[in-house]
């Protein structure tokens, strides 16, 4: 047997050095580097997948015939939609996320609740099956004839799953799983490597779909190295913020489907519930029309939502103004207070900004600019924006209102909502868009318009 040899790898991107540096000759991040131990021998558990048992021989591109992709569905319409339409046998599935966050509880209803609820193997390191019972039965799965393994060793694993041929693997995370090929620890980017390469094969070879449980880092990315995020062939990122109810999961990777896909959830006494309908939950509640309180429509992913948009402008009582968004882009904001303060000649420099998205989901979309200043000169004004009034549109640096994507999308929310008019740009081409609708669209140019047009 080959001796064991130490190596200095980099938690961040995995790659390998001679010796102990203080700065990543791949990716640049410092104090990342830690000591690995490498056994010679080869492990048990991948002989059985060894490539050069495995025949293959080239075959020409017209000659190839493509079938139709078969999906199953899981019973959950968000974690469907996400995907694509379901999972597809013998792919692999990366689910990020804080701790806390609720993957094992979104878990455990996929694979509980749907086409797998008696053929699934759920794997947990890091609870008992007593405590996963717990769970379960708190969300109405415990009736449910599928197994539950509590183990960390890799070839264990999989020996079970050859052993019960399961038709769905949940590993609750690979984090915790090990290989006896290696003598590093548990989560170590060696190991995790190793782990998630060794399913991989798994899942090619049998057909079967392999959901992986990931943990993130303090700067949001999924621990481990960037090849693990290679390896598997839908990335999902599972966020929200753990004092609000909501929950949103996101495409980050997906070789079956688009990323441009949005799950939203619900956290409730028992479990996570899809949305179905988010615009009606994250609208205003008040029955009182309040000032730097606005509507925007915004489009996640390709569905449209009406998000309620909360600005607090006071008077600075420290010598720095205070910048403080929740959900929005702290640079974007900026931005917009210094365009507001350049060309609408409103005067923010001396004012502390709080800013807060309802429902404690972030949002990107440009198209959020509009209703921003909107709250912003609403709450500096203290004068109330009507309620009947939602916004969408692009602001630029010299003040212009930029067009937005998908015009039609956002329209068609704000008036199924019952919305009486929408601001928008007057460089989005709406004539074509088919009228069916109360809907009032006021176009507007420049953000000086925009105060205009609410507060003159």
């Amino acid at each position: 047997m080959a001796k064991s040899k130490k190596v200095f790898v980099c938690n961040d991107c995995g790659t390998m050095h001679p010796k102990w540096v203080g700065k990543c000759s791949g990716c640049g991040s410092w104090n990342t580097i830690v000591e690995e131990v490498i056994s010679g021998g080869k492990p048990e558990v991948l002989e059985r997948y060894d490539s050069s048992k495995m025949s293959s021989t080239p075959v020409k591109l017209s000659d190839i015939e493509m079938g139709e992709m078969k999906r199953v569905g899981t019973g959950d319409s968000e974690f469907d939609r996400v995907l694509g339409g379901g999972v597809v046998p013998g792919s692999i599935v990366l689910l990020g996320g804080e701790p806390g966050i609720g993957k094992s509880t979104l878990l455990l209803k996929v694979a509980f609740s749907g086409a797998f609820k008696n053929r699934v193997l759920y794997v947990s390191g890091e609870e008992s099956a007593e405590q996963i019972k717990m769970r379960a039965s708190r969300m109405g799965l415990t009736e449910r004839d599928g197994w539950i393994l509590p183990e960390t060793r890799l070839d264990s694993i999989i020996k079970s799953a050859n052993k019960l041929k399961p038709g769905l693997l949940v590993i609750d995370s690979i984090q915790t799983v090990t290989s006896s090929y290696l003598e590093s620890a548990a989560g170590t980017v060696s190991q995790v490597r190793e782990c998630a390469s060794a399913l991989q094969q798994y899942a090619k070879s049998k057909g079967i779909p392999v959901i992986l449980v990931g943990h993130i880092t303090k700067e949001g990315a999924i621990a481990g190295p960037k090849v693990l995020e290679h390896i598997v062939d839908t990335v999902l990122n599972f966020e929200g913020d753990r004092n609000y109810m909501y929950r949103i999961l996101r495409t980050q990777k997906n070789r079956f489907g688009s990323t441009d896909e949005l799950g939203i959830y619900e956290m409730n006494s028992t479990g996570l519930e899809p949305v179905e309908n988010p615009s009606k939950f994250m609208l205003r509640q008040s029955e009182d029309e309040l000032s730097g309180s606005t509507i925007a429509a915004a489009i996640e992913g390709i569905r449209p939502l009406l998000i309620e948009t909360q600005a607090l402008v006071s008077p600075a009582i420290y010598g720095n103004p205070q910048r403080s968004p929740t959900g929005f882009d702290l640079r974007r904001l900026s931005m917009l207070l210094a365009v507001l303060e350049k060309k609408g000649g409103h005067q923010f420099a001396t004012r502390d900004v709080f800013l807060n998205l309802a429902g404690g989901i972030k949002i990107i979309d440009p198209a959020m600019d509009l209703s921003v200043a909107a709250a912003l000169l609403s709450s500096l004004e203290d004068i109330p924006v009507p309620e009947n009034i939602c916004f969408c549109g692009e602001i630029g640096l010299s003040g212009e209102i930029r067009a937005v994507a998908r015009i039609e999308q956002r329209i068609q929310e704000a008036a199924r909502l019952g919305f009486k008019y929408m601001y928008y740009s007057r460089y989005n081409n709406v004539k074509a868009i088919k009228r069916e609708h109360e809907l009032e669209l006021i176009p507007i140019g420049k953000v000086d318009e925009l105060y205009v047009q609410l507060f003159v």
